[in-house]
């Protein structure tokens, strides 16, 4: 399906010199739910191509550390922001926070993160279901007690079923689709508030 990419919020990001548009769905959901602050330490779950960091950089300020992992070559546009590090790693293969130079789990995790599309929409919609399944089992690796997360999902029934199954990990849970998401998008993204660590 051909996507009229060159909308409002591409030309938008261009202009306000952004990576990508979907800075403005994180800046959406962040004034909305308070997910981050000054001073807190982030990490970005397949930060690729890195508008989310930006967004993240500005918003914690230079008291502030976000972290940024994706499989793919680092986006060299970030390295001059300096309360960011990026890393090219298979987050899966990140077994503590030390694997990223951090001795502490973070205040907030993001992730943004789509799989491979292959315009299959069941097939896509269990690979993004796969994704975050895996960010929720390694949750406890990088988040801290009351922690926040924002993650994106391909709605489906098993997906909408999962979440289901893992509201109990945070005190708020909220779903939301930002006002710069395609019409034609089926994704949406979960708000987790006050992450409670399981015994």
């Amino acid at each position: 399906m051909n996507f009229k990419v060159k909308d409002h919020y591409f030309k938008k990001a261009k202009k306000d010199n952004y990576l990508a548009r979907s800075i403005y769905k994180l800046e959406e959901i962040d004034k909305k739910f308070k997910v981050m602050e000054k001073g807190n330490r982030v990490v970005d779950l397949g930060y690729h191509p890195g508008s989310w960091m930006q967004y993240t950089a500005r918003k914690i300020g230079p008291e502030g550390m976000a972290v940024g992992i994706d499989i793919r070559p680092l986006n060299k546009a970030l390295l001059p922001l300096k309360n960011v590090k990026i890393f090219e790693k298979d987050i899966f293969d990140v077994q503590t926070t030390e694997d990223l130079g951090e001795t502490d789990k973070f205040d907030v995790v993001i992730s943004d993160m789509a799989p491979n599309t292959t315009g299959i929409k069941s097939v896509d919609q269990d690979r993004s279901l796969n994704l975050v399944e895996k960010v929720f089992e390694i949750l406890p690796v990088f988040l801290k007690a009351n922690g926040n997360l924002v993650i994106k999902v391909f709605d489906s029934h098993a997906a909408q079923s999962y979440l289901k199954s893992q509201k109990k990990k945070f005190k708020d849970f909220q779903f939301l689709k930002p006002k710069s998401t395609r019409s034609v998008s089926k994704e949406f993204f979960v708000i987790g508030k006050g992450y409670v660590v399981e015994d």
